[in-house]
């Protein structure tokens, strides 16, 4: 063996390097926003688990690696959660455990070029099985997307309009698979270019192919970014005061932050009348976010409220998908301690039930989302599919301001803008704000973290229904049916694997009877 073979024997050496290779894609997202690495980024964690010498180790490889990866994506929650957020990256990473031990699988040893052909097929779908697992709001919903490190790049955003975020998470493992395999096994590099070309003939097709977002017209959105203001009394005041500035600049919508008004607007009287007032004065609807407990139900809401110059609108949105531990504690029984080791939830808000566009004048819809829900992209379709011509995100990331979390926040919007042809607004109170044309891209200039201002975009709208839009998240539903069909064909093989020989009938001697072997 080696010097490099004997230094893995060590469990634990072996476990801190799979960490940190699941971690490297973390540079692919922004701050870094490395996105040309993304292709790349999860090769050392592929060769790695290929040479796992069991099987199990190969399951100790993925979930290590998960850990990482989970770790660095979320790194910023350490603040706040502390030790927490290590528990949580167990916890999710042991997700990645059964693709550790595919990638052994299918690529350990010398791999024959079908299994490698196999394998540019199943490890993707495997990984976007792991995407889907996690997305689910209840293990803190679908934050680091692979797909989601390529939100700057103009073809990846045309593949999205396609497939959305799961198809570009699924051509990126591919690739990242196929490279190893061009690094580690020489006697498979055809099927590894192929796959690599096959990666480029998608990209190029949907770039010639997909339907271009259809531009009719433009809208005049204002965001107003107050920046950090301790106290919902003085951060009223300051977003009051930069709305003012806007009176006379013809604009369709003023949108505010998450948690903008801290305070319930039909208890509070007086604050809904100064939102009236500003909305007379600008002539222009204005979409708040109140944080509070509200006066008609029992339990803290998080909702988008619509004022016009008459008052409150009635239009109203719920958030319906909290942060987990940020928003609400799961489990709190059992895990409501996580309270006396970071600033989890005290108290959990309450969900709302179902998603809104409003109207909001001049024949302009628009579909608000709050916070971490831009995360989401069933979300943004079921938005434009209910015909909203605008989608909304009011966020608030002041927590972790100096931190990547802002610029990760923000670039979303380009992805759900992609998915749905639709344009984004994602407006904060402390920055990254951000506006996204229909097709994804960068619409001005994103609002930092130490500017107190209001905005002016002129946002492009868009006609038509994109694929992803249409067909929703099919490239899942590819996925399943590849690993369904793999275990299928395991399962034959096993079977046939384990099936007795073909019974040979005994001797007869020349009197017809069985012959007695041994006498």
């Amino acid at each position: 063996m080696n010097t490099s073979g004997q230094w893995f024997v060590s469990p634990w050496r072996r476990s801190v390097v799979a960490a940190a290779a699941g971690a490297l894609p973390m540079l692919a997202f922004p701050g870094p926003a490395l996105w040309w690495f993304a292709p790349v980024a999860l090769v050392p964690w592929i060769l790695l688990a290929r040479t796992a010498p069991t099987g199990r180790r190969a399951l100790y490889d993925g979930w290590w690696g998960g850990f990482g990866f989970m770790l660095a994506v979320h790194h910023w929650l350490l603040p706040n959660l502390h030790v927490f957020t290590f528990v949580i990256a167990a916890l999710l990473g042991a997700l990645w455990a059964p693709w550790g031990w595919l990638v052994r699988r299918f690529l350990g040893g010398v791999p024959a070029p079908g299994r490698v052909a196999a394998a540019l097929a199943v490890l993707p779908s495997a990984w976007l099985a792991v995407e889907l697992v996690r997305s689910w709001q209840g293990l803190g919903g679908p934050w680091g997307m692979l797909g989601a490190s390529q939100w700057q790049v103009d073809p990846a955003l045309r593949l999205a309009s396609v497939g959305g975020v799961w198809l570009l998470s699924f051509l990126l493992v591919a690739v990242n698979t196929a490279v190893a395999v061009l690094i580690a096994v020489r006697a498979a590099r055809v099927p590894a270019v192929a796959g690599l070309l096959a990666a480029a003939a998608a990209t190029a097709t949907a770039w010639s192919w997909s339907p271009r977002p259809e531009v009719r017209g433009e809208v005049r959105v204002a965001v107003v970014q107050p920046g950090v203001i301790d106290g919902p009394g003085k951060r009223f005041d300051r977003q009051e005061q930069l709305t003012r500035q806007l009176a006379g600049q013809d604009l369709d919508l003023i949108v505010w932050g998450e948690s903008s008004v801290g305070f319930d607007l039909t208890a509070r009287p007086d604050l809904a009348k100064r939102l009236a007032e500003l909305s007379r004065l600008t002539d222009t609807p204005v979409l708040v976010n109140v944080d509070a407990r509200r006066s008609d139900r029992p339990g803290i809401y998080k909702s988008s409220v619509l004022v016009g110059p008459g008052g409150l609108t009635g239009d109203r949105y719920d958030k319906m998908r909290l942060v987990p531990f940020g928003e609400y504690i799961p489990a709190r029984s059992l895990l409501g301690w996580a309270t006396s080791v970071g600033e989890a939830a005290g108290e959990d808000r309450r969900r709302g039930s179902r998603q809104v566009v409003m109207d909001v004048g001049g024949g302009l819809r628009v579909g608000p989302m709050v916070c971490f829900e831009s995360a989401f992209p069933d979300m943004s379709r079921s938005l434009a599919r209910s015909g909203a011509d605008v989608l909304i995100a009011q966020s608030a990331t002041s927590t972790f301001q100096q931190s990547w979390a802002p610029a990760q926040h923000a670039s979303l919007a380009a992805l759900r803008a992609a998915e749905t042809g639709r344009p984004m607004v994602h407006a904060t109170l402390t920055g990254m704000s951000a506006v996204h044309g229909p097709g994804g891209e960068r619409i001005g200039s994103w609002l930092g973290t130490d500017e107190s201002v209001a905005e002016v975009y002129e946002v492009p709208l868009a006609a038509g229904t994109t694929p992803y839009v249409r067909f929703g998240a099919w490239p899942v539903y590819a996925a399943l049916l590849v690993l369904a069909g793999w275990a299928v064909a395991e399962g034959a093989g096993a079977v046939r694997r384990g099936a007795p020989g073909p019974r040979v009938p005994p001797a007869r001697t020349v009197r017809e009877s069985p012959a007695r072997p041994g006498r």
